[in-house]
């Protein structure tokens, strides 16, 4: 029987098989509201409050929990008691943003990128806690940087994030959520001491130098982080549009700066915004074409 039509049975339907599949597709919504809440929550929830975010009480959403923990879907930290999503929501949400076309056409294209560069290539799309990494292959001669799938990177001390920052704009829930995090991230930055015999170029400490290094992101097509995210390593981002003029994903190509060129100029800024504004123009990005023929 079709869900429709289970949930389209009165009440008082005397089918034998009528109740029993009608709770069990109100289980299954009820408990997902729970998965739901913690995938918009800023980080791990205390069992009241997730619960209370999922409108049920404690002692239901408790019981849920225990079987989302055993399906591997949600964590408890033994520490704090906090629950989280697990491993086995991070791997389901990993394969459905793969399966974005996209992202398919973006990993078709990272063999050649990484062989031009040298260097480790990534994708990344907006995730629900912000820009996450999807998708990387390493360069086999070069020292690798750590990187690991599900990974959500910075909006203002990595290349990535700057991407995303600048070139997500527009209106919703996304764009507030961003300009939310953005100045979260840089009441932090104002905290943090600077990398010990490193210096990081441009790491901003004010929303003027924020707005400023966004600009020149946006003019120049690619952004590009020196140490500002871990010390001694750089990387470039450069933003996939799609036919929507929407940003689809951000290919990025980083490395120890011993060995990456970092100018604006070099090989890897070069490659990766030749490959980006192709990929645009297969998405059938507005004024792709042009500029990907040019390049």
């Amino acid at each position: 029987m079709r869900k429709r039509e289970i949930l389209d049975q009165s009440p008082n339907d005397d089918s034998d098989d009528a109740e029993p599949q009608r709770a069990g597709i109100q289980s299954v919504e009820v408990g997902f509201e729970l998965l739901q809440a913690m995938s918009q929550a800023d980080g791990p929830l205390m069992l009241r409050d997730l619960a209370a975010a999922a409108g049920m009480s404690a002692a239901k959403a408790h019981r849920y929990l225990v079987s989302f923990q055993r399906l591997g879907l949600v964590a408890q930290d033994p520490l704090s008691t906090r629950y989280d999503l697990g491993p086995a929501a991070l791997r389901l949400g990993l394969a459905s943003l793969a399966r974005v076309d996209a992202v398919k056409l973006a990993r078709e294209r990272v063999a050649d990128l990484l062989q031009e560069t040298g260097h480790t290539v990534a994708i990344a799309v907006w995730g629900n806690q912000g820009p996450t990494m999807v998708h990387w292959a390493e360069a086999p001669q070069v020292m690798p940087v750590t990187l690991r799938l599900g990974d959500v990177m910075p909006l203002l001390s990595s290349a990535t994030g700057r991407c995303f920052a600048a070139f997500m704009g527009g209106e919703g829930r996304d764009a507030q959520r961003l300009t939310a995090m953005t100045r979260e991230e840089l009441a932090r930055l104002k905290k943090l001491p600077r990398h010990d015999g490193f210096t990081a170029e441009d790491l901003p400490q004010s929303q003027a130098e924020v707005q400023a290094m966004l600009t020149e992101v946006r003019q120049r097509g690619v952004a590009r982080v020196v140490h500002s995210l871990l010390p001694g390593v750089g990387g470039f981002c450069a933003p996939v549009f799609d036919a929507q003029g929407h940003l689809a994903l951000g290919m990025v190509v980083l490395g120890w700066v011993a060995t990456l060129d970092t100018d604006w100029a070099g090989v890897p800024a070069t490659a990766l915004l030749r490959t980006t504004r192709r990929l645009s123009a297969d998405l059938g990005h507005p004024g792709a074409t042009a500029r990907s023929q040019r390049a």
